[in-house]
């Protein structure tokens, strides 16, 4: 949903009303690039059916998509999706992707997809983490892969935090999954330090945590 820490508005807005707000605030949010570890986890799977959970523009369901994945593309504000459709067709893809509008604490996709990924699904405003966790998870297909990223703690240069926020640890990720023992492998379980450049350009580093676990194909 995010690649950075977006700042807390008042404890009265609902999920809906502060993202729409968040995203209505400029034409363009994030870069348009896919995020870095999708691109890392993901270049050497076999192209099948995506979802990509809290899309935000399109930047990862967009790259998906020029790769030969067909994906389905959820987030909870209508103008992040409008702006990620209009990017989608810039990019000549858009046959390829199936925009959705989902309070994923309410509403999921339906089907069961090859990959399902979710990369800085955090909200400053209540998110139901553990609910979405399972949800995504049940959405894998036998054989396919779940792939999530989540900030490990705040950047370096977020001295002045205007909210408080818990970071899932991996082991809490994984834990979060609720996992049928024996039907998963976790292929991946890392913490990524990178460089890191904060809105006003300050640099600085962030850390991640990237979990892939791939489902048993019986």
């Amino acid at each position: 949903m995010t690649e950075g820490s977006p700042a807390h508005e008042t404890a009265e807005q609902t999920a809906e009303q502060f993202w729409e707000e968040f995203y209505g605030k400029s034409d363009r949010i994030w870069s348009g690039r896919p995020n870095p570890l999708l691109v890392r986890e993901v270049a050497d799977l076999p192209p099948g059916t995506a979802l990509d959970l809290g899309c935000g523009e399109g930047g990862d369901a967009i790259w998906l998509a020029a790769r030969g994945w067909r994906v389905t593309a959820a987030d909870i504000s209508a103008v992040a999706l409008e702006r990620a459709a209009g990017h989608a067709a810039e990019a000549g893809v858009a046959d390829a992707i199936d925009w959705q509008r989902h309070d994923l604490g309410d509403s999921f996709p339906a089907g069961s997809f090859d990959l399902v990924c979710a990369h800085f699904l955090h909200s400053p405003v209540e998110l139901p983490q553990e609910r979405i966790m399972r949800s995504a998870a049940a959405a894998v297909a036998p054989g396919g892969v779940l792939l999530v990223a989540g900030h490990a703690g705040f950047a370096s240069t977020e001295r002045h935090r205007d909210h408080e926020a818990h970071f899932p640890t991996l082991t809490e990720m994984i834990d979060s999954f609720d996992l049928e023992e024996g039907r998963w492998e976790v292929e991946v379980s890392e913490s990524v330090t990178r460089e890191w450049t904060a809105p006003d350009g300050e640099q600085g580093t962030r850390t991640d945590n990237v979990v892939r676990i791939r489902r048993s194909k019986d």
